[in-house]
């Protein structure tokens, strides 16, 4: 028998723990799981290599993660209304790059958000290996104040590139997406039509947004935690085709990924389980009010928002235009009193990426905490009062004690159903 103990990892992830109950977690892309969710992703179905699918093995032994990895096919299709589904992607990058390798042939042309203005690296950054395989273009929005996008310039950059791909979606973009409009261009120009929904995949499911596939876009990308409320991972949806369905399972298994993390699959099954609750489509709904009530705060306070505010989970604050503070430096403040979220790139930012001008909050993990209206806008005001006095520590001493007494106030549940 081994002599050897453990210390340090477990001492670290107490302390993480510590830090997750007594601050408040604001980061949009971050969430709070189920103790059912914590069991089934620390299970033993670590153990198992599972090359392929339900059926379709490589290794024996398969009884069990069929029955997990088909549930979590079938509840996720329920969720979303469709007919296929692939729960097998390790995280939303690679669903996405399997989407590209599955429809589409080095030097093709997709039409994704432009990262300055919402998207995401993986639809079209530079550094990014996709980048480096296929010709990104983009489009923007037609007025950061509004966040109106601009279909029309979307639409002529459609028409002159001709993408074999349309992408909607985005990392940092706090308006809704008229999702018929990239259709009805697609249709113009022969693209398929793909919606990165990692953020707001938990307020789809949960009936708080508009389901893309309602519009008829063709497929779904999305991470499992975030709003979603479950383990890290992703998925990849298809409405109808199976033609395409069939190419994406090729592309996630041999394609990019060896044996799926059967642990995470049955993590996520339990997940869409909870999220086909109507206690979930409450938490959806409440998420977006909580949004609107940080949202009145900013304004009343001055802080210009980037689209002017908010229609789903997360804001994005111009801290610099409107108090001085860069986006590093209240990211930093921030973290001082117990108030976690990240510095953000705005559009038409004049400052480097490591130090914007920019902040991102949101409220899906408070919300889970319980957090309604009253206590989101008073989380707003600390956040303001908190930038406001960077420099005073005998203030953000003061602020930093009422965020524990609400995070205590406020526990993290263990079990959500």
């Amino acid at each position: 028998m081994s002599s050897y103990k453990e210390t340090e990892v477990f001492e670290a992830i107490a302390g993480e723990a510590k830090r997750q109950a007594e601050g408040l977690e604001l980061i949009p892309s971050e969430n709070y799981v189920s103790k059912n969710v914590l069991l089934a992703n620390g299970s033993i179905m670590t153990n198992k290599y599972s090359e392929g699918y339900p059926g379709r093995r490589y290794y024996g032994g398969q009884e069990y993660t069929d029955v997990v990895e088909t549930l979590a096919i079938e509840r996720v299709k329920q969720l979303f209304n469709c007919k296929f589904a692939n729960v097998q992607p390790h995280s939303g990058a690679p669903a996405n790059l399997a989407v590209y390798a599955a429809l589409l042939e080095p030097g093709d042309t997709v039409l994704g958000m432009d990262l300055s203005h919402g998207g995401h690296l993986t639809h079209g950054h530079p550094m990014t290996l996709p980048a480096k395989i296929y010709k990104f273009v983009t489009y923007k929005m037609k007025d950061p104040e509004t966040g109106e996008i601009d279909y029309e310039g979307l639409r002529q950059v459609a028409l002159e590139h001709k993408p074999k791909l349309i992408i909607a979606g985005f990392s940092a973009y706090p308006r809704t997406l008229d999702y018929k409009k990239f259709v009805d261009i697609a249709h113009e120009v022969g693209a398929i039509t793909m919606a990165d929904m990692a953020h707001i995949a938990g307020l789809i499911a949960g009936k708080a947004l508009r389901n893309p596939f309602d519009d008829g876009f063709d497929i779904i990308t999305s991470t499992t935690h975030k709003t979603l409320r479950g383990p890290r991972g992703g998925i990849i949806l298809t409405r109808e085709s199976e033609e395409i369905a069939k190419k994406i399972d090729k592309s996630i298994f041999p394609g990019i990924q060896g044996g799926p993390h059967m642990h995470t699959i049955a993590a996520k099954a339990v997940a869409f389980g909870e999220a086909l609750t109507p206690a979930f489509q409450e938490y959806a709904q409440q998420v977006l009010k909580n949004a609107k009530a940080m949202e009145a705060v900013l304004k009343r306070e001055g802080v210009r928002m980037i689209g002017g505010g908010t229609d789903n989970h997360l804001i994005l604050a111009d801290v610099f235009g409107s108090l001085g503070v860069t986006g590093k430096e209240a990211q930093t403040a921030l973290d001082e009193v117990g108030i976690t979220l990240n510095m953000n790139s705005i559009a038409g930012d004049t400052r480097k990426p490591l130090d914007p001008s920019g902040i991102r909050f949101g409220t899906p993990a408070i919300t889970t905490r319980g957090f309604k209206e009253a206590e989101c806008a008073r989380v707003a005001e600390l956040l303001i009062e908190t930038l406001k006095n960077k420099d005073d520590d005998a203030k953000k001493k003061v602020i930093k004690a009422e965020v524990v007494a609400l995070a205590t106030q406020f526990p993290i549940p263990e079990q959500f159903v």
